[in-house]
């Protein structure tokens, strides 16, 4: 029988075993049976050869990537950590020593050795914490409010109006901020003493009836991320302008007033240069805290002829502290709003 292919190998219609050992041709270009899926390099079996196991490089980049994130996380968590309990030392410290005898208060330990309860019930006998506390509150609620709504209505002036001379008169506001204190400070003390109010807390409220620098361009920057139109819509249907701040504007800028109130309160309460120059005569029931925690400590010193009772000033100290923790714990949503609301239009 001959060839019909010359030349070329014997299919398998010419050799008819051949069909049995290797079954049927597969066309060029088809995918195997049994092989889709399959990993480069793995026997058709599906078995890999002794102490061999592929390992995919995608795999191991991820399990680089988490170890090097834990890593991170664990030496961020370490670094608060550390950061908080230096910062919160000073504060450990002073709770200690309020608990400390007389004899005790200066030994360093954050434990004390014999605690004493009792100086936060004898405080009050040994200093006018009271009187203290309330001028301080005093002044405190008054600036704040007084400088909030001063402030707010000066910002709203400048962000809606548009007049002539508006960005010079703006910049010699802010140009105001670069002054040091210590450069207003012998007019201020000669204005209000030729008003006669000398020995009074007038002055340490008085100067916020005219704004702050700083809480004006902080509200005015809140008022210029309100739309517009707004306000002309307002205007349309008969609003007055200081309906506008009145109704529109400054209850939409609340985050930020209660900022500029916060801010306020505390540079109140934790002033001691003013009280020091204004209220520093006659009787010391009428000093605010700072003032008076001065006034305690020159008491007690031994040079002044007092007994060293410093334990009455710590714990005066730490009972000034809680109204500023109080107010903070209150008002830091309506902070961090504020903040984020005041930074979007600069």
């Amino acid at each position: 029988m001959t060839n019909a292919n010359p030349g070329l190998e014997p299919t398998a219609a010419d050799d008819p075993s051949s069909s049995v050992a290797a079954g049927p041709l597969v066309a060029a270009g088809a995918a195997i049976p049994g092989t889709a899926g399959r990993p480069p390099g793995l026997p058709a079996s599906g078995h890999l050869a002794p102490g061999r196991r592929p390992v995919p490089p995608q795999s191991v980049s991820d399990g680089r990537r988490r170890v090097l994130r834990r890593l991170g996380q664990t030496v961020r968590w370490v670094l608060l950590t550390g950061f908080a309990l230096a910062f919160m030392y000073p504060f450990a410290w002073l709770l200690a020593a309020s608990l400390k005898p007389r004899g005790e208060v200066f030994d360093n330990r954050l434990i004390p050795l014999t605690p004493t309860p009792q100086n936060y019930a004898d405080v009050w006998n040994q200093l006018p914490l009271l009187s203290w506390v309330f001028n301080s509150v005093f002044i405190a609620l008054a600036a704040a409010t007084i400088v909030t709504l001063t402030s707010s209505a000066i910002a709203f002036g400048f962000a809606y109006f548009r007049f002539p001379g508006k960005k010079v008169l703006f910049s010699v506001l802010l140009g105001t901020m670069m002054l040091p204190g210590a450069v207003t400070l012998i007019p201020n003390y000669l204005i209000w003493k030729t008003l006669g109010w000398l020995g009074t807390t007038v002055p340490l409220w008085g100067g916020t009836l005219f704004g702050s620098a700083f809480y004006i361009f902080l509200m005015r920057q809140f008022y210029l991320s309100l739309p517009r139109d707004l306000f002309e819509a307002a205007r349309i249907d008969g609003c007055s302008f200081f309906g506008l701040f009145r109704r529109i504007a400054f209850p939409l800028a609340l985050p930020s007033a209660i900022i500029v109130f916060i801010f306020e309160f505390q540079a109140s309460w934790n002033n001691f240069a003013g009280p020091l120059i204004y209220l520093n005569f006659g009787d010391p029931k009428g000093y605010t805290v700072p003032l008076g925690i001065a006034y305690a400590m020159t008491m007690y010193s031994p040079t002044a002829g007092g007994h060293g009772d410093y334990q009455y000033v710590m714990v005066a100290s730490l009972l000034v502290t809680l109204p500023m923790m109080v107010i903070f714990a209150f008002g830091q949503r309506y902070f961090m709003e504020g903040i984020a609301a005041g930074s979007l239009k600069g």
